[in-house]
């Protein structure tokens, strides 16, 4: 009787679990079967939606309900603080594995060219996100001294580092943070929050939702310049043919028109400030030197040699996420991708590594949003399951499951599991539960094992 096909997924997040959704709809999942084990490097599974998305977004989180289910099903397992390549290789997946599937993400910062950014005061937004995320990785407190912050960028993580630094500590501490950061942002000092783009409205990557929850909050008055409204051919084309890009530019036009109200804390959305220089003095942080930019007809924009100096003493760079190289696998420097052909992973010379496959943000780059990553999973199973019906996958020498526990633990890794990440869930709920709000994160990496049971 056939066996069923053995399929490892590294990376328990959004993309790695659309992974195995698709591999459990699949023909193969009746006949003869499919058995997915999901290998993180954290003790708790769903990665960016976990540790990436702002706390006060439970819309968002609760995409969490439906992964819950994909990870339900019995033909999947979870193995929980098992790092890639540490814990577990290449060469021991693919002794154990039929195919193995790579989604791990991006969690590091783009780099700005800028003279400044390693000055105090000078901060990626990933360390940010990780740290009011309670990532176990990241440093216990964060510096919040400034009362004028800049946060350099015009997408979603922009607006979440804003939205977090404009909104008071009590206004957040109904949502999942742990204390730490609940006292981090009850101290914090910011009174001006300013956001720039290089390029205009129409340019601006936000979704339009985003951007309309900046206003809902009793504390932060958001305010646009007039002078900032404004747009091209290349605007208008680009307006007719994207709604979500017609709603934001809408939304920017009428803040730009209102009358500026009370509200005790200021973000300024800034368009057309081109960052040129982060300012400093004994080492840290005193200023943002930008350039003015204009429309050139199709777009984008050009310098116009106009610079102008802004009194902020906290630069916050969301630029763009970048993904870690995974090791033994080819890499795209530029990119910070895996190369591949339809989520096959390509070599240098071009043939296909065998059985190994990509999905995700470690595929295609930090572009998107969360959902789009469900198309990246269909193709990537769709043509592992084509390799596998015509017999181009690694044949593994040890397909039993439970080699695979045996293996880590003989490596005296100490993993969590489904039922781990249950119990870690009560105990999130229940540190909550005095408080009337959901669930407190549990930030150390002991607690979340010892919760978890490992």
């Amino acid at each position: 009787m056939p066996r069923p096909l053995r399929v490892a997924i590294v990376g328990a997040g959004p993309a790695g679990i659309y992974a195995a959704d698709a591999l459990l709809k699949s023909d193969v999942a009746t006949e003869p079967g499919v058995s997915i084990d999901i290998f993180e490097r954290m003790p708790a599974p769903f990665g960016l939606i976990r540790y990436g998305v702002a706390p006060d977004h439970p819309r968002i989180k609760g995409i969490i309900t439906a992964l819950h289910q994909v990870l339900d099903k019995p033909q999947i397992r979870l193995f929980g603080n098992v790092e890639y390549p540490t814990d577990i290789s290449l060469d021991d997946l693919r002794s154990f594995y039929d195919g193995v599937i790579f989604s791990t993400g991006a969690m590091a910062d783009r780099a700005l060219s800028v003279p400044g950014t390693d000055l105090d005061g000078s901060y990626g937004a990933a360390d940010f996100v990780s740290w009011y995320d309670g990532h176990p990785d990241v440093p216990r407190t964060w510096p919040l001294e400034a009362e004028k912050v800049a946060v350099l960028g015009v997408g979603n993580v922009a607006l979440d580092i804003a939205r977090v630094l404009a909104k008071t500590g009590d206004e957040l501490l109904p949502t999942e943070i742990p204390a730490n950061v609940y006292e981090g942002l009850k101290a914090n000092k910011a009174l001006e929050v300013h956001v720039f783009g290089r390029r205009g409205p129409a340019q601006a990557k936000f979704s339009p939702m985003e951007l309309r929850e900046l206003d809902h909050s009793p504390t932060i008055e958001v305010i646009v310049d007039p002078e900032d409204i404004d747009y091209d051919a290349g605007s208008i084309e680009t307006r007719r043919g994207n709604k979500q890009a017609d709603m934001v530019a809408k939304t920017l036009e009428n803040w730009a028109i209102r009358d500026v109200g009370d509200r005790p804390h200021k973000l300024f959305l800034h368009f057309f400030e081109s960052p040129t220089e982060i300012l400093g003095a004994d080492g840290k942080v005193v200023g943002l030197r930008t350039e003015r930019t204009a429309l050139d007809g199709t777009g984008n924009v050009k310098g116009t040699g106009e610079f102008k100096d802004w009194d902020v003493s906290a630069v916050y760079r969301a630029v763009g996420y970048l993904s870690d190289k995974l090791p033994k696998l080819p890499w795209d420097i530029d990119s910070g991708t895996v190369p591949d052909e339809g989520g096959r992973v390509i070599e240098e010379s071009g043939a296909h590594l065998r059985s190994v496959y990509v999905t995700g943000w470690i595929r295609r780059g930090p572009v998107g949003l969360i959902g789009h990553t469900k198309g990246d999973a269909n193709e990537t199973v769709a043509n592992l399951l084509d390799d596998h019906a015509h017999d181009r996958l690694h044949t593994p020498s040890a397909p039993e499951p439970e080699a695979v526990s045996a293996f880590l633990a003989g490596r005296e890794v100490r993993f969590t599991t489904w039922e781990g990440w249950h119990r870690l869930d009560a105990a999130e709920k229940a540190l909550g539960e005095p408080q009337g709000r959901e669930r407190v994160k549990i930030v150390e990496r002991e607690d979340m094992l010892r919760e978890s049971g490992a």
